[in-house]
Protein backbone atom coordinates (compact mmCIF):
# COMPACT_ATOMS: atom_id res chain seq x y z
CA UNK A 1 0.00 0.00 0.00
CA UNK A 2 2.79 2.36 0.89
CA UNK A 3 4.58 1.55 -2.37
CA UNK A 4 1.41 2.26 -4.35
CA UNK A 5 0.88 5.62 -2.63
CA UNK A 6 4.53 6.49 -3.12
CA UNK A 7 4.26 5.81 -6.86
CA UNK A 8 1.17 7.99 -7.11
CA UNK A 9 3.01 10.76 -5.27
CA UNK A 10 5.98 10.47 -7.63
CA UNK A 11 3.70 10.48 -10.65
CA UNK A 12 1.84 13.54 -9.40
CA UNK A 13 5.11 15.32 -8.55
CA UNK A 14 6.53 14.66 -12.01
CA UNK A 15 3.37 15.91 -13.72
CA UNK A 16 3.44 19.13 -11.68
CA UNK A 17 7.15 19.61 -12.41
CA UNK A 18 6.62 19.14 -16.15
CA UNK A 19 3.63 21.50 -16.03
CA UNK A 20 5.67 24.17 -14.24
CA UNK A 21 8.60 23.70 -16.61
CA UNK A 22 6.31 24.00 -19.65
CA UNK A 23 4.69 27.16 -18.26
CA UNK A 24 8.11 28.74 -17.76
CA UNK A 25 9.06 27.90 -21.35
CA UNK A 26 5.84 29.47 -22.64
CA UNK A 27 6.44 32.67 -20.69
CA UNK A 28 10.09 32.97 -21.69
CA UNK A 29 9.61 32.12 -25.36
CA UNK A 30 8.34 35.25 -27.14
CA UNK A 31 7.12 33.33 -30.18
CA UNK A 32 5.11 30.79 -28.20
CA UNK A 33 3.74 33.53 -25.94
CA UNK A 34 2.64 35.51 -28.98
CA UNK A 35 0.67 32.62 -30.49
CA UNK A 36 -0.85 31.38 -27.24
CA UNK A 37 -1.67 34.72 -25.60
CA UNK A 38 -1.14 37.81 -27.78
CA UNK A 39 -2.78 36.53 -30.97
CA UNK A 40 -5.96 35.20 -29.26
CA UNK A 41 -6.25 38.46 -27.30
CA UNK A 42 -5.60 40.95 -30.09
CA UNK A 43 -6.53 39.31 -33.39
CA UNK A 44 -10.26 38.86 -32.69
CA UNK A 45 -10.54 42.46 -31.46
CA UNK A 46 -9.06 43.80 -34.70
CA UNK A 47 -11.12 41.48 -36.87
CA UNK A 48 -14.36 42.19 -35.01
CA UNK A 49 -13.72 45.93 -35.06
CA UNK A 50 -13.27 45.88 -38.84
CA UNK A 51 -16.66 44.20 -39.31
CA UNK A 52 -18.37 46.00 -36.45
CA UNK A 53 -20.62 47.96 -38.83
CA UNK A 54 -22.07 44.59 -39.95
CA UNK A 55 -23.59 45.95 -43.20
CA UNK A 56 -22.51 48.35 -45.92
CA UNK A 57 -24.31 51.69 -46.09
CA UNK A 58 -24.34 54.32 -48.83
CA UNK A 59 -22.66 52.09 -51.40
CA UNK A 60 -21.62 54.40 -54.28
CA UNK A 61 -23.17 53.72 -57.69
CA UNK A 62 -23.13 55.39 -61.09
CA UNK A 63 -26.29 55.97 -63.14
CA UNK A 64 -26.53 55.99 -66.91
CA UNK A 65 -29.93 57.57 -67.56
CA UNK A 66 -30.68 57.31 -71.28
CA UNK A 67 -34.40 57.91 -70.73
CA UNK A 68 -34.26 61.35 -69.09
CA UNK A 69 -37.90 60.98 -68.10
CA UNK A 70 -39.82 61.73 -64.92
CA UNK A 71 -40.22 57.98 -64.33
CA UNK A 72 -36.48 57.31 -64.59
CA UNK A 73 -35.72 60.21 -62.24
CA UNK A 74 -38.22 58.80 -59.76
CA UNK A 75 -36.50 55.41 -59.85
CA UNK A 76 -33.09 57.02 -59.34
CA UNK A 77 -34.32 59.16 -56.44
CA UNK A 78 -35.98 56.16 -54.79
CA UNK A 79 -32.73 54.18 -54.94
CA UNK A 80 -30.71 57.13 -53.66
CA UNK A 81 -33.12 57.57 -50.74
CA UNK A 82 -32.38 54.06 -49.39
CA UNK A 83 -29.68 53.64 -46.72
CA UNK A 84 -27.81 51.05 -48.80
CA UNK A 85 -27.12 52.98 -52.02
CA UNK A 86 -25.81 56.44 -52.82
CA UNK A 87 -26.01 57.73 -56.41
CA UNK A 88 -22.61 59.35 -56.64
CA UNK A 89 -22.08 59.87 -60.38
CA UNK A 90 -24.19 60.40 -63.49
CA UNK A 91 -22.35 58.98 -66.50
CA UNK A 92 -22.95 59.85 -70.14
CA UNK A 93 -22.64 56.27 -71.35
CA UNK A 94 -21.79 52.77 -70.17
CA UNK A 95 -18.09 53.06 -71.01
CA UNK A 96 -17.70 56.06 -68.73
CA UNK A 97 -19.53 54.22 -65.95
CA UNK A 98 -17.28 51.19 -66.37
CA UNK A 99 -14.21 53.40 -66.02
CA UNK A 100 -15.62 54.64 -62.70
CA UNK A 101 -15.97 51.03 -61.53
CA UNK A 102 -12.44 50.15 -62.67
CA UNK A 103 -11.08 53.08 -60.64
CA UNK A 104 -13.06 51.86 -57.59
CA UNK A 105 -15.02 55.12 -57.43
CA UNK A 106 -18.33 53.25 -57.55
CA UNK A 107 -19.39 49.65 -56.81
CA UNK A 108 -22.21 49.33 -59.34
CA UNK A 109 -24.01 50.79 -62.33
CA UNK A 110 -27.72 51.39 -63.01
CA UNK A 111 -28.41 51.58 -66.76
CA UNK A 112 -31.86 52.95 -67.66
CA UNK A 113 -32.55 52.50 -71.40
CA UNK A 114 -33.97 55.22 -73.62
CA UNK A 115 -37.34 53.43 -74.06
CA UNK A 116 -37.86 52.98 -70.30
CA UNK A 117 -40.80 55.40 -69.92
CA UNK A 118 -42.26 54.54 -73.34
CA UNK A 119 -42.48 50.85 -72.48
CA UNK A 120 -44.19 51.61 -69.18
CA UNK A 121 -46.70 53.94 -70.81
CA UNK A 122 -47.53 51.36 -73.48
CA UNK A 123 -48.11 48.71 -70.80
CA UNK A 124 -45.01 46.76 -71.80
CA UNK A 125 -42.31 45.42 -69.55
CA UNK A 126 -39.45 47.88 -69.01
CA UNK A 127 -35.91 46.87 -68.14
CA UNK A 128 -33.28 48.38 -65.84
CA UNK A 129 -29.81 46.84 -66.20
CA UNK A 130 -27.74 46.46 -63.04
CA UNK A 131 -23.95 46.00 -63.22
CA UNK A 132 -22.26 45.04 -59.95
CA UNK A 133 -18.67 44.82 -58.77
CA UNK A 134 -18.47 41.16 -57.72
CA UNK A 135 -15.13 41.55 -55.93
CA UNK A 136 -17.03 42.55 -52.79
CA UNK A 137 -20.11 40.45 -52.09
CA UNK A 138 -21.60 42.87 -49.56
CA UNK A 139 -21.48 45.69 -52.14
CA UNK A 140 -23.09 43.43 -54.73
CA UNK A 141 -25.88 42.61 -52.27
CA UNK A 142 -26.56 46.29 -51.53
CA UNK A 143 -26.57 47.42 -55.17
CA UNK A 144 -28.57 44.53 -56.58
CA UNK A 145 -31.19 44.18 -53.84
CA UNK A 146 -31.84 47.92 -53.75
CA UNK A 147 -32.56 47.92 -57.48
CA UNK A 148 -34.84 44.89 -57.13
CA UNK A 149 -36.81 46.33 -54.23
CA UNK A 150 -37.26 49.78 -55.75
CA UNK A 151 -38.16 48.38 -59.18
CA UNK A 152 -40.83 46.22 -57.55
CA UNK A 153 -42.15 49.17 -55.57
CA UNK A 154 -42.26 51.40 -58.65
CA UNK A 155 -44.02 48.67 -60.63
CA UNK A 156 -46.58 48.19 -57.85
CA UNK A 157 -47.33 51.93 -57.90
CA UNK A 158 -47.84 51.90 -61.66
CA UNK A 159 -50.13 48.87 -61.38
CA UNK A 160 -52.21 50.66 -58.74
CA UNK A 161 -52.71 53.64 -61.03
CA UNK A 162 -53.84 51.46 -63.91
CA UNK A 163 -55.88 48.95 -61.93
CA UNK A 164 -59.17 50.86 -62.15
CA UNK A 165 -60.10 49.76 -58.61
CA UNK A 166 -62.84 51.58 -56.73
CA UNK A 167 -60.93 51.95 -53.47
CA UNK A 168 -57.28 52.44 -52.58
CA UNK A 169 -57.27 49.15 -50.68
CA UNK A 170 -58.46 47.26 -53.76
CA UNK A 171 -55.71 48.94 -55.79
CA UNK A 172 -53.07 47.86 -53.28
CA UNK A 173 -54.31 44.27 -53.28
CA UNK A 174 -54.44 44.13 -57.07
CA UNK A 175 -50.88 45.45 -57.32
CA UNK A 176 -49.54 43.20 -54.59
CA UNK A 177 -51.91 40.30 -53.88
CA UNK A 178 -49.35 38.45 -51.75
CA UNK A 179 -47.34 40.31 -49.12
CA UNK A 180 -44.15 38.77 -47.78
CA UNK A 181 -43.04 39.57 -44.23
CA UNK A 182 -39.37 38.64 -43.98
CA UNK A 183 -38.01 37.72 -40.55
CA UNK A 184 -34.25 37.33 -40.12
CA UNK A 185 -33.57 34.41 -37.77
CA UNK A 186 -30.53 34.20 -35.47
CA UNK A 187 -28.88 37.24 -37.11
CA UNK A 188 -31.11 40.27 -36.48
CA UNK A 189 -28.78 42.74 -38.18
CA UNK A 190 -28.27 40.49 -41.20
CA UNK A 191 -24.59 41.37 -40.95
CA UNK A 192 -21.48 39.59 -42.14
CA UNK A 193 -19.72 39.83 -38.79
CA UNK A 194 -22.47 38.12 -36.80
CA UNK A 195 -22.52 35.33 -39.38
CA UNK A 196 -18.83 34.50 -39.87
CA UNK A 197 -16.89 35.87 -36.90
CA UNK A 198 -18.21 33.35 -34.30
CA UNK A 199 -16.80 30.60 -36.51
CA UNK A 200 -13.48 32.44 -36.81
CA UNK A 201 -13.28 32.80 -33.02
CA UNK A 202 -13.68 29.05 -32.46
CA UNK A 203 -11.23 28.20 -35.24
CA UNK A 204 -8.74 30.56 -33.61
CA UNK A 205 -8.77 28.44 -30.42
CA UNK A 206 -7.53 25.39 -32.31
CA UNK A 207 -5.05 27.28 -34.49
CA UNK A 208 -3.52 29.22 -31.60
CA UNK A 209 -3.00 26.07 -29.53
CA UNK A 210 -1.57 24.14 -32.48
CA UNK A 211 0.80 26.99 -33.38
CA UNK A 212 1.96 27.53 -29.79
CA UNK A 213 2.44 23.84 -29.00
CA UNK A 214 4.15 23.23 -32.34
CA UNK A 215 6.53 26.14 -31.91
CA UNK A 216 7.45 24.95 -28.40
CA UNK A 217 8.11 21.46 -29.80
CA UNK A 218 10.26 22.91 -32.58
CA UNK A 219 12.27 24.85 -30.01
CA UNK A 220 12.81 21.67 -27.96
CA UNK A 221 14.05 19.80 -31.02
CA UNK A 222 16.41 22.61 -32.05
CA UNK A 223 17.97 22.78 -28.58
CA UNK A 224 18.34 19.03 -28.17
CA UNK A 225 21.51 17.60 -29.65
CA UNK A 226 19.64 14.60 -31.12
CA UNK A 227 16.56 16.55 -32.21
CA UNK A 228 14.19 14.91 -29.73
CA UNK A 229 11.23 16.31 -27.81
CA UNK A 230 12.23 15.03 -24.37
CA UNK A 231 15.18 16.47 -22.43
CA UNK A 232 17.55 13.80 -21.10
CA UNK A 233 18.98 15.95 -18.30
CA UNK A 234 15.78 16.22 -16.24
CA UNK A 235 14.97 13.25 -13.94
CA UNK A 236 11.27 14.14 -13.82
CA UNK A 237 10.85 13.29 -17.52
CA UNK A 238 10.79 9.56 -16.82
CA UNK A 239 7.55 8.37 -18.35
CA UNK A 240 5.62 9.18 -21.54
CA UNK A 241 2.26 9.45 -19.80
CA UNK A 242 3.61 11.83 -17.18
CA UNK A 243 5.08 13.98 -19.94
CA UNK A 244 1.84 14.04 -21.91
CA UNK A 245 -0.31 14.96 -18.90
CA UNK A 246 2.17 17.53 -17.62
CA UNK A 247 2.32 19.30 -20.97
CA UNK A 248 -1.42 18.92 -21.51
CA UNK A 249 -2.17 20.51 -18.12
CA UNK A 250 -0.16 23.58 -19.08
CA UNK A 251 -1.80 24.05 -22.48
CA UNK A 252 -5.24 23.12 -21.17
CA UNK A 253 -5.10 25.97 -18.65
CA UNK A 254 -4.12 28.42 -21.38
CA UNK A 255 -6.68 26.98 -23.80
CA UNK A 256 -9.48 27.17 -21.23
CA UNK A 257 -8.83 30.87 -20.64
CA UNK A 258 -8.59 31.49 -24.39
CA UNK A 259 -11.81 29.60 -25.10
CA UNK A 260 -13.74 31.48 -22.42
CA UNK A 261 -12.45 34.82 -23.67
CA UNK A 262 -13.22 34.15 -27.34
CA UNK A 263 -16.62 32.52 -26.77
CA UNK A 264 -18.05 34.95 -24.19
CA UNK A 265 -16.05 38.17 -23.82
CA UNK A 266 -15.48 39.03 -27.49
CA UNK A 267 -19.10 38.40 -28.61
CA UNK A 268 -20.33 40.51 -25.69
CA UNK A 269 -17.98 43.38 -26.58
CA UNK A 270 -19.16 43.53 -30.20
CA UNK A 271 -22.83 42.59 -29.64
CA UNK A 272 -22.72 39.33 -31.58
CA UNK A 273 -25.73 37.03 -31.04
CA UNK A 274 -25.47 35.17 -27.71
CA UNK A 275 -28.43 32.87 -27.23
CA UNK A 276 -26.76 29.91 -25.55
CA UNK A 277 -26.57 29.15 -21.85
CA UNK A 278 -23.33 29.08 -19.91
CA UNK A 279 -23.88 25.41 -19.07
CA UNK A 280 -24.16 24.44 -22.75
CA UNK A 281 -21.03 26.44 -23.58
CA UNK A 282 -19.12 24.70 -20.79
CA UNK A 283 -19.97 21.22 -22.07
CA UNK A 284 -18.99 22.29 -25.57
CA UNK A 285 -15.73 24.05 -24.75
CA UNK A 286 -14.47 21.26 -22.47
CA UNK A 287 -14.14 18.54 -25.15
CA UNK A 288 -13.25 21.07 -27.83
CA UNK A 289 -10.34 22.50 -25.83
CA UNK A 290 -9.14 19.02 -24.87
CA UNK A 291 -9.31 17.84 -28.48
CA UNK A 292 -7.48 20.97 -29.67
CA UNK A 293 -4.70 20.52 -27.08
CA UNK A 294 -4.10 16.86 -27.91
CA UNK A 295 -4.42 17.63 -31.62
CA UNK A 296 -1.69 20.25 -31.24
CA UNK A 297 0.53 17.83 -29.32
CA UNK A 298 0.08 15.22 -32.05
CA UNK A 299 0.81 17.70 -34.83
CA UNK A 300 3.90 18.89 -32.94
CA UNK A 301 5.61 15.57 -33.69
CA UNK A 302 5.78 16.70 -37.33
CA UNK A 303 7.56 19.93 -36.44
CA UNK A 304 11.31 19.80 -36.88
CA UNK A 305 11.98 23.54 -36.71
CA UNK A 306 10.05 26.42 -35.17
CA UNK A 307 8.99 27.85 -38.51
CA UNK A 308 7.49 24.58 -39.79
CA UNK A 309 4.33 24.84 -37.72
CA UNK A 310 3.49 28.27 -39.16
CA UNK A 311 3.79 26.94 -42.72
CA UNK A 312 1.59 23.98 -41.79
CA UNK A 313 -1.21 25.52 -39.73
CA UNK A 314 -1.52 28.96 -41.34
CA UNK A 315 -1.80 27.30 -44.76
CA UNK A 316 -4.83 25.22 -43.72
CA UNK A 317 -6.68 27.99 -41.83
CA UNK A 318 -8.83 29.16 -44.76
CA UNK A 319 -9.70 25.62 -45.98
CA UNK A 320 -10.68 24.70 -42.41
CA UNK A 321 -13.05 27.66 -42.24
CA UNK A 322 -14.70 26.57 -45.50
CA UNK A 323 -15.01 22.95 -44.32
CA UNK A 324 -16.96 23.99 -41.22
CA UNK A 325 -19.95 24.76 -43.45
CA UNK A 326 -20.31 28.38 -42.30
CA UNK A 327 -18.92 30.36 -45.23
CA UNK A 328 -19.84 27.62 -47.74
CA UNK A 329 -22.86 25.25 -47.49
CA UNK A 330 -21.95 21.93 -45.94
CA UNK A 331 -24.16 20.09 -48.44
CA UNK A 332 -22.08 21.48 -51.32
CA UNK A 333 -18.74 20.25 -49.92
CA UNK A 334 -17.49 17.11 -51.74
CA UNK A 335 -17.56 13.91 -49.73
CA UNK A 336 -13.78 13.49 -49.76
CA UNK A 337 -13.27 16.93 -48.24
CA UNK A 338 -15.96 16.29 -45.67
CA UNK A 339 -14.06 13.16 -44.67
CA UNK A 340 -10.85 15.18 -44.30
CA UNK A 341 -12.69 17.77 -42.18
CA UNK A 342 -13.49 15.05 -39.61
CA UNK A 343 -9.80 15.02 -38.67
CA UNK A 344 -9.95 18.53 -37.20
CA UNK A 345 -11.70 19.49 -33.93
CA UNK A 346 -12.62 22.88 -35.40
CA UNK A 347 -15.11 21.30 -37.82
CA UNK A 348 -17.46 20.11 -35.10
CA UNK A 349 -16.49 22.74 -32.55
CA UNK A 350 -17.50 25.56 -34.89
CA UNK A 351 -20.77 23.89 -35.92
CA UNK A 352 -21.77 23.22 -32.32
CA UNK A 353 -20.78 26.72 -31.19
CA UNK A 354 -22.88 28.36 -33.93
CA UNK A 355 -25.89 26.27 -32.93
CA UNK A 356 -25.44 26.90 -29.21
CA UNK A 357 -24.39 30.54 -29.13
CA UNK A 358 -26.18 31.96 -32.17
CA UNK A 359 -29.24 29.71 -32.33
CA UNK A 360 -29.79 28.94 -28.63
CA UNK A 361 -29.43 25.15 -28.87
CA UNK A 362 -29.10 23.14 -25.66
CA UNK A 363 -26.69 20.31 -24.90
CA UNK A 364 -29.00 17.55 -26.15
CA UNK A 365 -29.33 19.26 -29.54
CA UNK A 366 -25.56 19.22 -30.17
CA UNK A 367 -24.88 15.74 -28.77
CA UNK A 368 -23.58 14.37 -32.12
CA UNK A 369 -20.92 17.07 -32.28
CA UNK A 370 -20.03 16.63 -28.60
CA UNK A 371 -19.62 12.86 -29.01
CA UNK A 372 -17.28 13.33 -31.96
CA UNK A 373 -15.24 15.93 -30.05
CA UNK A 374 -14.83 13.52 -27.13
CA UNK A 375 -13.80 10.77 -29.57
CA UNK A 376 -11.27 13.12 -31.18
CA UNK A 377 -9.90 14.07 -27.75
CA UNK A 378 -9.45 10.38 -26.88
CA UNK A 379 -7.88 9.49 -30.24
CA UNK A 380 -5.44 12.40 -30.23
CA UNK A 381 -4.58 11.69 -26.59
CA UNK A 382 -3.68 8.16 -27.59
CA UNK A 383 -1.65 9.38 -30.55
CA UNK A 384 0.19 11.90 -28.37
CA UNK A 385 1.03 9.12 -25.90
CA UNK A 386 2.36 6.97 -28.75
CA UNK A 387 4.50 9.86 -30.03
CA UNK A 388 6.02 10.58 -26.63
CA UNK A 389 6.41 6.90 -25.84
CA UNK A 390 8.53 6.60 -28.98
CA UNK A 391 10.49 9.70 -27.97
CA UNK A 392 11.01 8.19 -24.52
CA UNK A 393 12.21 4.97 -26.15
CA UNK A 394 14.75 6.93 -28.22
CA UNK A 395 15.95 8.76 -25.14
CA UNK A 396 16.59 5.49 -23.27
CA UNK A 397 18.21 3.95 -26.33
CA UNK A 398 20.70 6.79 -26.76
CA UNK A 399 21.33 6.82 -23.01
CA UNK A 400 22.50 3.22 -23.20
Amino acid sequence: MFTFLNRIHEHFTDVLHIWRHEMVKVIKDEGVLMFLVVVPLGYPLIYSWIYNNETLRETPVAVVDQSHSALSRQFINDCDATPDVHVKYYAQDLDEARSLVSRQLVRGIYLIPSDFADCVNRGEQATVSVYCDMSLMLAYKAVYQTAMVEAGRLGAGISMQKSGAYTKREAVISAQPLAVDGVVMYNPSGGYGSCVLPAVLMLLVQQALALGIGMAAGTARERHRNGRLIPDDDPHYRGPYRIVWGKALCYLMIGAATSAYLSMAVPAMFSFPQQGSGWALFWLLLPYTLASVFFGMTVSCLVRYRENVMLLMVFVSVPLLFMTGVSWPQSSIPGAWQGISWLFPSTFGVRAFIRVNSMGANVSQVLPELRILWIQAAVYLGMACIVYRYQFYLMRKYAQ
